[in-house]
């Protein structure tokens, strides 16, 4: 079972195809969760908003549907702001990379 989770960690950690990364409305390129979790340690609360709000959840559906990452889609979607999103996903990157050979 270890190395299953080692293979799931690898491929969480992975970049997505090129197909499917994340444009920013700032115009930067997302490529995995750790390009996630850096750019949310440098984005203004505007540009948060413009992807978190009532009416959408980009970070979440990316996540979700791209990565393929439930555990973090789902932390995501519990977090309140732009803080405990960050943090959601610096813990799952801690995580993961503690899992891959």
């Amino acid at each position: 079972m270890a190395k299953k989770t080692n293979i799931d960690a690898v491929k969480l950690l992975a970049d997505v195809p090129a197909e499917y990364v994340f444009y920013l409305n700032d115009g930067r390129i997302l490529k995995n969760m750790e390009y996630l979790r850096d750019a949310l340690s440098t984005m203004s609360d505007d540009l948060f908003i413009f992807h978190v709000n009532t009416e959408k959840n980009d970070f979440y559906k990316w996540v979700t549907d791209i990565i393929g990452d439930e555990k973090l889609a789902s932390a995501i979607l519990r977090a309140r702001d732009k803080i405990q999103t960050y943090k959601a996903i610096s813990q799952r990157v801690t995580f993961l990379k503690n899992k891959t050979p």
